[in-house]
């Protein structure tokens, strides 16, 4: 079927990422990264004191593209509807103290409606409101971030896992080697298997299908335990937020926002069906309102 398309082979070894700079230093390196990073909207801290390994044995099925349609639109013609948290104007836009119990309430509401899991709305518009404050030129919309994790984990439900309270998928979400079988770059271990639990190949790995030597270099704390956990959604959402908006790219534009997701994932397909969900959830949340 289409879904079975291996898009994250083909993004993971295709993304060319540069080094984010955060108070004048390199947010990289391998396995263990301590990175000082400045206090963000709606509560959030990026501030990674260790790398968390995975809690058991790499689930060795791949994750697939799921069953969605591609938006009959050209690349770089259009960009989807950039609803954000709330709405226009709406609780958590300027608030960083109290945003976290607006952006709550907004999610409560919003999940039924647009059929994205509380827990993972949340995660996704706290990145919203993260990048709101980090990169305000980038005009990142949570609806683009949920586009991407219905793809590539269903929010963090791939294979029958259950997004726990505290972000994490049941068992973990990994994918196959990157081994250079038919239709998959080979890509050679950088983690020693630390991220993967494989030490001869990477694989992409959590919610949002990081492969470990992006991982290294986005990696990102959204919940505030201090750890970066590419498993955790807020985590994850966080780090695909900072990889989109790379160089202040505006994703609001047609522009950014066509060579945003192509860099996430060079597939015009990908592109076409990320654009499709994000249109409907962002339409789909129009309806939404969280009282002041």
């Amino acid at each position: 079927m289409a879904c079975r398309r291996r898009y994250r082979r083909v993004r993971g070894s295709d993304r060319r990422v540069r080094t984010v700079r955060v108070h004048g230093r390199e947010v990289a390196g391998r396995l263990t990264v301590v990175v000082g990073v400045l206090a963000l909207a709606a509560g959030g801290v990026w501030t990674v004191s260790e790398v968390a390994r995975p809690r058991s044995a790499p689930v060795t099925t791949e994750i697939p593209a799921l069953e969605v349609l591609a938006a009959p639109v050209e690349p770089g013609t259009a960009v989807p509807v950039n609803i954000t948290v709330g709405g226009a104007g709406g609780p958590g836009a300027d608030t960083p103290r109290t945003g976290q119990d607006a952006l709550t309430t907004w999610a409560t509401k919003a999940a039924p409606v647009v059929g994205v899991p509380v827990r993972a709305l949340r995660a996704y518009g706290h990145a919203e409101l993260a990048m709101r404050s980090a990169s305000p030129k980038c005009r990142l919309s949570w609806a683009t971030l949920a586009g991407i994790g219905r793809i590539e984990s269903n929010h963090g439900q791939y294979g029958g896992a259950v997004l726990g309270a505290d972000g994490r998928p049941s068992k973990p979400i990994i994918g196959v080697p990157l081994d250079g079988s038919p239709g998959v770059r080979a890509i050679g271990d950088t983690d020693r298997g630390r991220f993967d639990g494989d030490s001869t190949h990477d694989r992409a790995v959590g919610p949002m299908q990081f492969i470990p030597s992006t991982w290294a270099r986005y990696n990102s704390d959204g919940d505030g335990d201090g750890v970066g956990d590419p498993q955790q959604i807020d985590d994850a959402a966080l780090a695909a937020a900072r990889y989109l908006c790379v160089g202040q790219r505006d994703m609001a534009s047609a522009q950014g926002w066509w060579a945003g997701i192509m860099s996430y994932n060079n597939s015009v397909e990908y592109a076409q069906k990320v654009f499709g969900l994000a249109d409907t959830y962002a339409k789909g949340a129009q309806s939404v309102k969280v009282s002041g």
